[in-house]
């Protein structure tokens, strides 16, 4: 029986993660497959678990990396502390079944960002409030960046966190970091981005925009006419990808 590791989220037409998982089989001479389970509701992935004995491991997507932590049966410290989960390690014995969540985005996350400030710090404007957000604010602020953070809508929770409406020219100016976490520009709505001041942009500004599908996205383009520096979420994908892939060699059942 081939091990099988699998993708659950809505919708996910946009993710790549079946062709990179595939072709890492293929290439390492791996006995395994990955396939995409779109889940319309999170409840659904412990009949999925179920109905799938061969099912070793799971990443979470958009819109579950909050809403599936109720479903586990233990978090890795990390997961814990952000609140948010991208993989899952799935360990059987007999009948029963123990779920054990965890967050590579933070460790991918952490990699693309030394990589493209260069180590720098400052103050950065990170968008929404998603479970991506979650891993991108806890980073940031452990590496030494000052956080604030924009959502669409109310409540704001705190003096740190404000409406995409509150982001001005002084916000702006005083901004290194334009981290999106939201899938806002992402295939196939690629004609938008949030709602940002593009215009305010220089090259000061460092764009990290965490779509990778299109691989350049409209605030991509936005940022690159005004000179600032811009990257896309593929590296981390690929990085948070092989953390995945160690958690689910090395650390499940532990």
């Amino acid at each position: 029986m081939l091990h099988q590791y699998g993708l659950v989220g809505f919708p996910l037409g946009h993710s790549f993660s079946k062709r990179y998982f595939t072709e890492k089989f293929a290439a390492e001479g791996i006995p395994a497959e990955y396939e995409l389970f779109p889940l319309s509701g999170i409840d659904q992935m412990i009949d999925l678990i179920s109905r799938h004995p061969e099912l070793k491991g799971l990443n979470v997507t958009i819109p579950y990396k909050k809403e599936v932590i109720p479903y586990l049966d233990a978090l890795s410290e990390e997961a814990r502390a952000i609140g948010a989960v991208n993989t899952i390690c799935i360990a059987r014995s007999g009948q029963s079944v123990h779920l054990k969540g965890w967050n590579t985005d933070a460790g991918a996350f952490e990699a693309e960002i030394s990589e493209f400030t260069d180590g720098n710090t400052g103050n950065a404007l990170l968008l929404g409030n998603g479970g991506a957000a979650s891993a991108a604010g806890y980073v940031l602020k452990k590496m030494g960046w000052t956080v604030i953070q924009a959502v669409r809508k109310p409540p704001v929770e705190n003096e740190n966190t404000l409406l995409y409406s509150a982001i001005g020219k002084e916000i702006m100016q005083s901004t290194k970091l334009i981290v999106n976490a939201t899938p806002a520009g992402m295939f196939p709505e690629s004609g938008t981005m949030p709602a940002v001041p593009v215009e305010l942009l220089t090259p000061q500004h460092f764009i990290f925009d965490m779509v990778y599908n299109p691989e350049v996205t409209l605030l991509m383009k936005e940022g690159m006419k005004r000179g600032a520096s811009v990257r896309n979420g593929l590296g981390m994908l690929h990085r948070q990808a092989e953390l995945a892939w160690k958690i689910w060699t090395e650390s499940c059942g532990k």
